[in-house]
């Protein structure tokens, strides 16, 4: 599965999972824009792709404007002629619940993860249309835009949200033979590696060991190089037939989200009025109803976190 003579930009790829995915593209033969908001760390980031051999340029700045996103497909452009792969990364967590969280901190992430994946799109998808490439839209969803998370409202709306804008490009972009997807990752990342839950994993990868099976398995819960394969693969053209899906992955399991449907169906002649929904609805739906958010099972004696 080779990537070479195509060009990726990765948003927010100086460390973490997006330079896990910029290494991963480059190590299949994609050339790379970088983009990170810290110099230093692009640097490093182009630095450690050169260094194996890879090809990587970097662009500093914050995504979510459209000036941004035209700036990142004409670095593409002019150092490596042309544009065929879009991964967006980048992101900021702002943390907080309801009533603590501010309209900043919702506009922050909003503009970060939704617009900026928006922006960005829109700007690679012009390029692939002018010049009839068949692109590659590759979005980097989270569990929480699935299912929802505590102190999370601004992060799980931007991912929803994303993973809805792919359902519509890949409608949109068919017939120029562009895919859109979304990749659900969970994997140690900064954030996970605050929750005690966690604590045995990451220090088993620290420590540059195997995650115990519990994780990586039962979890699906793994390192950023393990999301890497599918971000490859999707870039590919082995997958040019697969648009439009939420496909999670993390340690040993991948897993395809499905689309929103309805669960549970009932009619009543004459529609439903309150009084008929106020006798019959418990009865109906109640053992229907879903569930939200995340629900981990039991971690075994000797992966319990230890008090520090």
């Amino acid at each position: 599965m080779s990537l070479a003579g195509k060009t990726a930009i990765v948003t927010g790829s100086g460390r973490g999972l997006g330079l896990a995915y910029a290494r991963e593209l480059s190590r299949r033969g994609a050339a790379v824009v970088v983009n990170d908001v810290d110099g230093a760390v692009a640097a490093e980031a182009v630095a450690a792709i050169t260094a194996e051999g890879g090809r990587a340029v970097a662009v500093v700045a914050p995504v979510g404007s459209s000036e941004v996103a035209r700036r990142l497909v004409a670095a593409a452009v002019e150092s490596f002629g042309g544009l065929d792969i879009l991964v967006t990364n980048a992101g900021v967590l702002r943390d907080k619940s309801l009533l603590k969280m501010t309209d900043e901190d919702f506009d922050t992430v909003i503009d970060v993860h939704l617009r900026g994946t928006f922006t960005c799109v829109r700007e690679a998808y012009a390029h692939f249309k002018a010049h009839g490439v068949a692109g590659r839209v590759i979005a980097i969803g989270s569990p929480t835009g699935q299912r929802g998370n505590f102190g999370q409202t601004n992060y799980a709306a931007a991912k929803a949200g994303i993973v809805g804008m792919v359902r519509t490009w890949a409608l949109e972009m068919k017939r120029a033979g562009v895919t859109a997807n979304a990749v659900i990752p969970v994997a140690a990342t900064a954030m996970t590696k605050t929750v005690p839950y966690f604590q045995k994993a990451v220090e088993a990868e620290e420590r540059g060991e195997p995650m115990p099976d519990f994780f990586r398995r039962e979890l699906g819960f793994g390192t950023s190089e393990d999301v890497a394969g599918l971000v490859a693969y999707l870039a590919s053209d082995a997958a040019a037939d697969v648009t439009g899906q939420a496909i999670g992955v993390g340690g040993d399991r991948l897993q395809i989200w499905s689309h929103p449907e309805a669960v549970a169906t009932e009619f009543h002649d004459g529609g439903w009025d309150y009084e008929t929904l106020a006798s019959d609805f418990g009865r109906l739906f109640g053992g229907r109803l879903q569930g939200v958010g995340e629900s981990f099972p039991e971690l075994p004696a000797d992966l319990r976190p230890e008090d520090r």
